[in-house]
């Protein structure tokens, strides 16, 4: 890819709430697959009141967050080692690979956040609970 742009009324928004694999009362928006991104994942997650992200882990991608709305309950760490932080608007966090990350909306509005991801690989979730201390 040299080169691309794209504005998000353009991108195809995915109703995650139709998924049986996703918690409900998400919507995400695929900016890498807009753009045609090979080497990273880029995506908007618009998320409802009390829905969240879970707590998981990726075993190759690092992770980068920014809020760009809304009020979220961060959970990030380590199995057993995990810190709870409240995030507003303009507040950035990562995971790198096999440490836990999740994200709860605790405001009364739908919260935006921007996801980055890389590699970009199919990198199920995994339960950080499962994963041995692998430390990178």
């Amino acid at each position: 890819m040299e080169y691309a742009y794209v504005h998000e009324d353009q991108v195809e928004r995915i109703d995650l709430s139709e998924s049986d694999d996703t918690t409900p009362d998400h919507e995400i928006l695929p900016i890498d697959d807009a753009l045609g991104l090979e080497e990273m994942r880029a995506k908007v997650w618009r998320i409802d009141p009390g829905e969240e992200i879970g707590y998981h882990a990726h075993g190759e991608q690092e992770e980068l967050f920014y809020v760009a709305e809304g009020t979220f309950s961060l959970k990030l760490g380590r199995s057993g080692e995990t810190e709870v932080v409240e995030a507003e608007p303009g507040t950035w966090w990562a995971a790198g690979p096999m440490v836990g990350h999740g994200h709860r909306n605790v405001g009364d509005e739908t919260g935006v956040v921007f996801a980055f991801g890389a590699p970009a690989v199919e990198d199920e979730g995994l339960n950080p609970h499962d994963i041995d201390d692998q430390r990178q």
